[in-house]
Order: C-alpha cells, then structure tokens, then sequence
C-alpha cells in the first residue's frame, strides 16, 4: 500500500518544482523530502526523478502518480474535513494569512477570540500579499486567507475556493492640512493632477492600484515617495511630501498635519475570507470565520461615528448580515460596478454547509 506521505512529498516536488522548494512548502528538510522519494522509488518499483541539468525532474510514471496523489490528497482532507465536523469539535491546526493591514488590524483580535473560545485549536499564522495567499490556499499550504479585492481592478479566484465577505474598506485621499482642497468634503481624482504622491514599492498591489487608480482618472502620477506601509505614508503626508489614497482600516492614528478628505469615484477594496471549499465542514473553519466576522463587526461599529475609520452604509452603518451570516454583498449607490474576474470561476458568497449533529 502506497503511503501517504510519500504521495504527499512526491505532489509537493510535482508542485513547486523542486525538491527544496518542497521541503519549503512542507516544512521540512530536502534530505526528508528526498528519503521519502527513495522510499516511494521501492514501493513502487519506479524511478521517480531523473536528472535535468543542475537539477531533477518527476519522470513520467511520477507524473502519473503525483495526479493520483492530488486526488487522494484531496479525498483525505474532504474525509477529515467531514470526520471534525461529525464530531463538532474545533481541534486540531489551523494555518491562516492576511495581507498587512488585516494582520495588523484584524488578526489578533481574532486570534484572541479563538484561543479563548477553542484552546485545543493551534494557529499558524503567516502575513502574505493577497496573490500569494491565494495559490498557498488553492495548494494547501494555507487553510484560510485574508485578502483585498480593489472594486476598480479586481483579482480572479481560482476555482474550488469558497469566500465570505467580512467589510468594504473606504479610501480617502490624505492631504497636507495646508492643502487648498484640504478643508473640502469631497473632491474628485480628476482635480489632483499635478500633485505629487505617495505610494508603495513598484511592483506591490498597492503601487500598481494607485497608477491605474490615477491613469483611469487621467491624473499621471508623480511618484516621488515609496513606502510599504500606512503609518509611514501618513507621516510623509504630514511632512508635506505628497498626497496618497489610504484604506481607513489602514489609518490606525492620524498624525498631526493631514487631512482625509472622500474622493470620487470613490476607492473600495473589498477584504473576504478565502478557503478551500473541500474544507468547508472543517469547524475550525467555520470558527475562524465567525471569529474574523465578529472582529470586523466589532471594527466597523468603533469607527462608525468617525476619526480614523467610518463605514459608508446610507445610514451611517454597514449592510446587514446576509441570511448565511456573511456581510451582505450590496454596495452604496454610485459606487464602482462588481468586479468581473478575469479567470476561475467569479467569487460567490459561500454558505456554510449545515452541520452534522453526533
């Protein structure tokens, strides 16, 4: 009989291309990766990697079988996934990532409120951009994933992977407080030619948003700052170096000398709650995204009379929660339309599967 963590190192190396890159995604050592390839070799009868210049490559018959191995794979976390939920008990690993703002903002109250809620539950957690989240959880490598969306350029989801929508998150433009539009309620992107701005590295996200952001507008951006992160922005706004477009969960304390003024059309990106959708009746699943909706809520209602952070709702709140728990979908009037993913199937708002009683 085939053993199964042979199969999953032998996928691993199909995966990533590599025995090192494998042992990476495993956790492990390449000496371990490689015994396990030995040891499947003499169950199988087969060779399983042939040399390919400075490297190896899976033969044909390991070809074969690391197909099989994706399937049993799967088959396995679907058989444990339903196991836990027979059982109702959140137990076991769990490994999560979110993009920085939300590993910032979002995560540690989350994790608080697991770890007092479902102590045998161990969390791993990872801060990813949202791209790379996304191919770890299609792989396996994660559990669940917190990731944006920008409404005006949105990012295609794989199949096979099921989402809930935690919050949108307005943007603002930031602007010195001596700024001629400073004091205005609202202004449109259109009237910000000819500033200088304030962006991430080349490359990010966030840098790549904010060019097409502005060419869409036809505003050419004059770049003449780069940082990664939020707080550091701010504090170049302040010093007079130039404007940006910052998310209000990014706006965690304003420093003295900005102002954050609504701008259209106006910046959404969308934070959700990514997972495999075989993994669905996982109850450490399910608990980790109610813990991560609850948190959201809790976020939304602090900030929704202003300072840092307010929602957009019509009444000065969020939508209500949708019949599966999930924030609801629905947008504000005159907001960007929803995005259309380009590739996989269009991200849906998932329903949890009912649970089974013991």
């Amino acid at each position: 009989m085939l053993d199964l963590n042979r199969l999953k190192a032998l996928h691993a190396v199909a995966v990533y291309g590599s025995v090192g890159a494998a042992a990476d995604a495993l956790m492990v050592t390449p000496s371990a990766v490689s015994q396990q390839l030995a040891k499947l070799e003499r169950e199988t009868g087969a060779t399983l990697l042939e040399r390919n210049g400075r490297g190896v490559r899976l033969t044909d018959a390991a070809g074969l079988l690391a197909d099989h191995a994706g399937r049993i794979l799967a088959l396995v976390e679907t058989a444990e996934a339903d196991f836990e939920a027979l059982r109702g008990e959140v137990v076991g690993r769990l490994s999560i990532a979110a993009f920085p703002t939300a590993a910032r903002g979002l995560l540690p109250g989350a994790l608080l409120r697991l770890r007092e809620r479902h102590p045998d539950l161990r969390i791993q957690l990872h801060e990813r951009e949202p791209e790379r989240q996304v191919r770890e959880v299609t792989r396996g490598e994660l559990d669940l994933a917190v990731i944006q969306d920008w409404m005006n350029r949105p990012m295609a989801i794989p199949d096979g992977l099921s989402r809930v929508t935690l919050f949108d998150d307005v943007a603002d433009v930031i602007l010195p407080a001596g700024h001629p539009l400073a004091e205005r309620p609202e202004i449109e992107l259109s009237e910000l030619a000819g500033e200088r701005w304030i962006s991430g590295s080349p490359g990010t996200v966030c840098h790549d948003w904010l060019v097409y952001t502005l060419r869409a507008a036809e505003v050419e951006p004059d770049i003449t700052c780069m940082a990664d992160e939020y707080p550091t922005q701010l504090a170049l706004v302040a010093a007079g170096q130039g404007c940006a477009i910052i998310p209000r969960l990014g706006r965690v304390s304003f420093p003295e000398g900005v102002r954050a003024v609504a701008v259209r059309p106006r910046p959404i990106r969308r934070i959700y709650v990514v997972w495999r959708a075989d993994a669905a009746r996982r109850p450490a699943i399910r608990a980790a995204v109610d813990a991560l909706k609850a948190v959201s809520a809790g976020f939304q209602a602090r900030h929704a009379s202003g300072g840092t952070y307010s929602p957009d709702g019509p009444d000065g709140t969020y939508p209500p929660d949708g019949p599966d728990g999930a924030l609801a979908p629905e947008r504000a009037a005159g907001e960007v339309p929803p995005p259309r993913h380009a590739a996989g199937t269009p991200a849906r708002e998932s329903v949890f599967p009912a649970a089974t009683s013991r």
